[in-house]
């Protein structure tokens, strides 16, 4: 149902106190249209929101409270930034109030339960839910937000590789080896959450480089749906992802090589043509090299083509800031299309340089 752009949409957060938390809060405290009803957290119930988070003073003046003192049925949405299984657990009521839910978890991601049991290690419990859900990348399913009742929030990785190869896939394009698709994919540290943790400590983190989840990574089955959706049939995907000792900033560095019948294929304009109307879509110069600084605490996304030496490789650099269009801002994305509000609202917000 669209609502004017002078509407007012009441906002809960179920676990305001995690990265993608403060983020929501940061980035809703300035938006025109939301008004900031609900925020929980069992543990620090009673606390002012600024207290924990400073630089929200004069600009949040909300306190935490327990979920079950916080009345998020009289809200018309609510997002869940908390671990996987808490959104599912919620889910029925609230939507039963009428509220809608954007889940920044992977509860309402894939739609295969076994999948998802496999990976998550717990059994779903709300499969008829997650058949209505909608995944949530505005740029490929925006018609389907806009009617949603839930969307599952896309995770960070999967946002840069889906919208990194969507132009060579979707609509039954024949351009590329969907059989060889290779992830080579870096994050800073605040994409894995806001928690006390030996390697994730600076002493550990600082000055040092890796990769982990190469056997397997819960973000891969996620990858590879969306991608068969696009192609319309099975993939192959190498992904590999790397923690970098930054704080936040995701490069997704992709791999495909080009079929020999689309060589001669212009993908630099294949590119600026498919997202020449996305607002938070930066289809960079040809040959660029996109930083992430380039994208620090705003909702872009930046994508570079390079085809080296005019060879059959293609290869598709994608940077974001992991907490805002790999989350938070993803997900205030998705409120503005489900509430009929413009689709940036409270997301211009310029990157942060240096």
């Amino acid at each position: 149902m669209a609502q004017a752009s002078n509407a007012r949409v009441k906002v809960g957060i179920v676990g305001g106190t995690g990265y993608t938390g403060v983020e929501l809060l940061r980035l809703l405290s300035r938006h025109p249209n939301a008004e900031l009803t609900a925020i929980t957290s069992r543990k620090e119930d009673g606390m002012p929101v600024a207290d924990m988070f400073p630089n929200l003073r004069g600009r949040v003046k909300l306190a935490f409270s327990a979920p079950e003192k916080a009345a998020l049925t009289d809200c018309d949405v609510v997002f869940f930034a908390t671990p996987h299984g808490v959104a599912m657990a919620q889910a029925q009521a609230l939507l039963d109030a009428g509220t809608r839910i954007i889940d920044l978890a992977a509860d309402f991601r894939l739609q295969d339960t076994a999948v998802f049991e496999k990976w998550y290690k717990m059994p779903h419990a709300c499969p008829g839910i997650l058949e209505e859900a909608v995944y949530g990348i505005p740029e490929i399913n925006r018609q389907k937000v806009a009617k949603a009742r839930v969307v599952g929030n896309p995770g960070c990785y999967p946002t840069t590789v889906t919208l990194g190869l969507a132009p060579v896939l979707e609509n039954g394009a024949r351009l590329i080896d969907t059989q060889t698709l290779i992830a080579d994919c870096k994050s800073g540290v605040s994409g894995a959450g806001r928690k006390a943790e030996v390697g994730l400590l600076f002493s550990e983190a600082s000055d040092n480089f890796k990769a982990y989840g190469v056997a397997g990574h819960r973000h891969h089955p996620e990858i590879s749906e969306q991608l068969e959706r696009l192609a319309g049939g099975k993939v192959g995907l190498t992904f590999v992802p790397h923690l970098v000792p930054m704080i936040r900033g995701m490069y997704s560095t992709i791999y495909a090589r080009i079929l020999p019948e689309a060589r001669g294929t212009d993908f630099q304009a294949l590119y600026e043509k498919r997202y020449e109307n996305e607002t938070f879509v930066d289809v960079m110069p040809a040959g660029s090299l996109p930083e992430t600084r380039s994208v620090r605490a705003s909702n872009d996304l930046r994508i570079a083509l390079h085809r080296p030496e005019g060879a059959d490789l293609l290869i598709v650099l994608v940077v974001q800031d992991n907490l805002v269009k790999g989350a938070a801002g993803q997900a205030v994305q998705n409120m503005n299309i489900m509430f009929g509000l413009p689709e940036d609202a409270g997301l211009g917000q310029v990157a942060v340089l240096p």
